[in-house]
Formats: C-alpha cells, structure tokens, sequence
C-alpha cells in the first residue's frame, strides 16, 4: 500500500517525512550522503498534515522574513523547519531531534536554496508514492 509523504530538497540534501503505520512516521534526512538521520517518530497523520499546510501557507504568502514550524507542539517535537529568504526563495534549517527536544542528541542540517515555484510545485507537497 503507498504511503503519503512529505519531501524537501534536492539529491544532496533532503528531508522526508513517511507513514510508517498510525500513529507514526519515518523521519529521514540527508545531507550530501556524510550525515544521516532516520528515525521513527509518534506523529499523527493529522499532525504532519497541518504542519505541511503551514508551511505552504507561509511560502505561498511570504512575508520577506525568517520563519519557523514544528511538525508538533509538544515536548516531544521530532522536527522543527526554518525557512530563510534567499533572492527568489528560500534555505531552510532543519533540526531533528529523535528523543524530543534532548540538546544532546539532535541533527542539524541546511538545506540550499529553493525557487519558490519550485517550492509550490514540488516540494513540500504531501504526495502518494
């Protein structure tokens, strides 16, 4: 059965989110094949549904500033993706943190500029695969 996903990125440097069953999704992230993350995370679909139209709302409507999202409220936030301006687009900052918000064990990452019709079509679409 496919599974609906969220991607952004290009082949260097990636992040993707994909249901695993209810009530959890895989987080993976990679950056230029040197650093890896992949991980399960208790997400609702629900949860990573709203954070992907957040975000698409804030790249659709930009304000010209710095943003951040987290895909949840919670303590135990696995996710947190800040999108910078760059001319036409946007670098975004990724920050994983597979035990909740422990400063201990996080990955960060930059993912390079991305045009905003990119953006719309592409990727931070949730998609069937």
């Amino acid at each position: 059965m496919e599974q609906p996903r969220v991607r952004l990125g290009s082949d260097s440097a990636w992040l993707e989110l994909t249901r695993a069953d209810e009530g959890s999704w895989q987080v993976t992230a990679d950056w230029c094949s040197c650093l890896t993350a992949d991980f399960t995370a208790c997400l609702s679909t629900a949860e990573v549904a709203d954070f992907a139209a957040r975000m698409l709302s804030r790249l659709q409507a930009p304000s010209g500033g710095r943003f951040s999202e987290a895909v949840s409220p919670g303590r135990n936030n696995p996710l947190v993706l800040t999108a910078e301006p760059v001319g036409d687009g946007f670098a975004f900052f990724v920050r994983l943190t597979p035990n909740g918000d422990d400063d201990v064990c996080h990955f960060q990452m930059e993912i390079d500029p991305i045009t905003i019709p990119e953006l719309r079509e592409t990727s931070m679409s949730s998609r069937q695969r």
